[in-house]
């Protein structure tokens, strides 16, 4: 075994090739390039060193695992550890003992060097019960594969892995949850031992599966994985050995690299470096008005006048004539995602658009009246010159006119005066006194001798020298 393990040197062929994801460039583990024989095998360590993990490793200690096969498993990961490019800034390492219930051993953010990890594994013991690889993987996901418990944010594009051991099959629904890991982004390896079901195995693993599921007949031999491991996946890794040109990701390709950029980033044809994406350029983004670019990555706002909904994508027009929001003296009226001012009726927008001034109702083109325009507040009447008379309409006036005909009342009062000035006459003439009579007219029709005029008659004496 230990002749084994020395053929490994740096590399841990298992985890070689898990590179973070990239678009269009999922992860996969490579074979060997041929002509990569045993007489190259020391250039090929040499050359072999993982990028930066987060690995976790789920181990079946159920009942049917016997207490001495547990510790080859356990001298199985140490021996695994021992090929890592382990930590804080590189591989990150957790353990998971499982069986009816799951035990975290240690999570990703305890140990950062080999030999606290190795002690570590060497105090774990077995849980000897049931089966439960579903509820393992669902603990993975729940219990350690969080910033909390040491997983590196989603930015940083370290691979989320998870190599199973087991040598039965699950007593759980093992496909569904196994199916949301892969789908959350975790790479799942199956090493079965002995009794192991292989339909479970390939139900769990990610694709392509022959490349994904492991199988020995018993622990004694589990080491035969970490051979076979260096044959099938350990190739020289440019990107790790930092021998490439690209300016910020590299990706391995067989015994070649790829250039790849940042989210946010695009690959420039050079094929090296990167440039800033217009996230905000048409059909990139997903804002209802108005898309700001933000590092990388963008925020949505709204025009003046509306308002950012909830879903921090789409706008809404806000009420501009709510108490408060507009300057307008007497009316606002709504106009799209702005406003406008107006006037009560009776008052005229002033230049500046906002105060009103109260209208002249009677000034020249505001009315209609023919002659007179009477102003009463805001409203007006109309009236007539002297000698004319308003007609029914309230607008036109007509010339006024006196009557010739009488009244038959009026005929009757001028025939009461005409009697009375008669009786006046007579009695002048009798006058012993000269006096000068003078008659004024004060009523509207007055009779004298017979004939009617307007006006009224009075009586009026002045004494002065009798009539010769």
């Amino acid at each position: 075994m230990r002749r084994a393990l020395g053929t490994l040197g740096c590399c841990l062929a298992l985890l070689l090739p898990l590179l973070p994801a990239t678009r269009g460039v999922p992860h996969r583990l490579r074979r060997q390039p041929p002509g990569n024989g045993p007489g190259r095998r020391g250039a090929a360590d040499a050359a072999c060193k993982n990028r930066p993990l987060d690995l976790v490793f789920i181990i079946d200690s159920s009942r049917s695992v016997r207490p001495e096969e547990f510790e080859k498993v356990k001298v199985f990961l140490s021996e695994m550890i021992d090929t890592l490019d382990v930590g804080e800034r590189t591989t990150r390492v957790a353990v998971m003992n499982y069986a009816s219930t799951v035990k975290v051993e240690f999570p990703l953010r305890t140990y950062f060097d080999k030999a606290s990890m190795k002690e570590a594994v060497s105090r774990i013991q077995p849980l000897s019960a049931g089966t439960m690889t579903g509820l393992a993987i669902q603990a993975a996901m729940d219990e350690v594969f969080t910033e909390e418990m040491g997983t590196r944010p989603a930015n940083f594009n370290i691979p989320k892995v998870v190599i199973v051991v087991t040598d039965g099959r699950p007593q759980d629904q093992v496909e569904n949850v196994a199916a949301n890991a892969r789908t959350a982004g975790i790479e799942i390896y199956a090493v079965g031992v002995g009794r192991a079901d292989m339909q479970s195995l390939r139900i769990m693993a990610s694709e392509p599966l022959d490349e994904h599921v492991f199988y020995v007949e018993t622990y004694g031999v589990i080491e035969k994985l970490t051979a076979k491991f260096r044959e099938t996946f350990c190739a020289a890794n440019t990107c790790a050995l930092g021998t490439h040109d690209c300016e910020q990701l590299c990706v391995s390709n067989g015994g070649s690299y790829l250039c790849d950029c940042y989210e946010g980033y695009t690959l420039n044809p050079d094929k090296r470096t990167c440039s800033a994406v217009d996230v905000c350029a048409p059909g990139r983004h997903e804002c209802d008005q108005i898309c700001v670019s933000n590092n990388g990555s963008y925020v949505c706002e709204c025009f003046e006048g509306y308002t950012l909904n909830p879903d921090k994508k789409t706008c809404s027009a806000m009420d501009m004539c709510a108490p408060g929001r507009h300057d307008c003296a007497q009316v606002c009226r709504r106009n799209g995602g702005s406003y406008s001012c107006d006037c009560f009726e009776g008052f005229t927008l002033n230049p500046d658009k906002k105060t009103c001034s109260a209208v002249d109702m009677c000034a020249p083109g505001r009315h209609d009246c023919e002659q007179v325009c009477v102003r009463d507040d805001l409203f007006y009447t109309c009236d007539c010159y002297q000698g004319y008379v308003l007609n029914p309409d309230k607008k036109t006036c007509s010339k006024a006119t006196t009557s010739s005909l009488v009244t038959n009342e009026e005929a009757c009062k001028c025939e009461a005066i005409a009697a009375l000035q008669d009786s006046v006459t007579s009695r002048l003439e009798a006058l012993s006194t000269k006096h000068i009579l003078f008659l004024t007219c004060s009523a509207l029709y007055c009779c004298f001798k017979g004939s009617c005029f307007g006006g009224s008659w009075g009586l009026h004496t002045s004494q002065t020298k009798a009539f010769s």
